[in-house]
């Protein structure tokens, strides 16, 4: 590798740690090493620019490996660091791909924080519209995009999050700020919404 190539392949790497910060999250699933053997592991960080897994087998630095995770799917990307009893990875895909990764690694930290059980997840509620209308404590109005939703809670992206621990409306259902998320930042409702209803009610300007 020629010196211009390797500061930028360094730099590249730099500026993705900067773009992308990592979250602590658990998942369980399998990979794949260039030589076609596939092994369980488990994940306990990561970013739409790479992730950190627990593994029984490691290959080389620079090694593709294939990894399918549960409620994400098909990932690849090359180990770029070995660690004690796994390795570190980057991500590869398109940027449609990330900000994909993104919402999915959103959702998954809020249902961490919103306490939604595992077996609910198929009550998460698909909008037709995800804009929707935020009313803060103080009156002020903001436009919001609401990227997941469940009976509990959603997960929401907004210009200025508010205030965490605030109370605020999200379309007519009160709701107070949990956490803040990568990208975003994650409600929980006052009270357990009706699936059916729940749209027309966070959706009401």
């Amino acid at each position: 590798m020629s010196l211009v190539r390797e500061k930028a392949t360094t730099r590249h790497s730099t500026d993705e740690r900067r773009r992308f910060q990592r979250v602590k999250i658990h998942l369980l699933g399998r990979y794949m090493l260039p030589d076609q053997r596939e092994f369980p592991c488990q994940i306990i960080d990561m970013s739409p620019g790479g992730l950190t897994l627990l593994a029984r087998e490691v290959g080389d630095v620079g090694d593709l490996v294939i990894v399918y995770l549960d409620q994400i799917g098909r990932i690849e990307g090359k180990i770029n660091r070995v660690i004690h009893g796994g390795f570190a990875m980057t991500v590869s895909g398109t940027a449609r791909k990330r900000d994909k990764l993104a919402n999915q690694l959103t959702w998954l930290a809020s249902r961490d924080i919103l306490d939604i059980p595992e077996d609910r997840l198929n009550g998460r509620v698909v909008l037709r519209n995800p804009i929707a209308m935020l009313t803060l404590e103080d009156g002020s109005k903001m436009t919001c995009r609401i990227i997941d939703l469940s009976v509990s809670g959603a997960a929401v992206v907004a210009e200025n999050p508010p205030s965490l621990n605030s109370l605020v409306l999200l379309g007519n259902v009160r709701s107070h700020v949990v956490r803040y998320l990568e990208g975003g930042f994650a409600l929980q409702f006052a009270n357990a919404q009706l699936a059916e209803n729940l749209e027309d009610a966070v959706t009401a300007k």
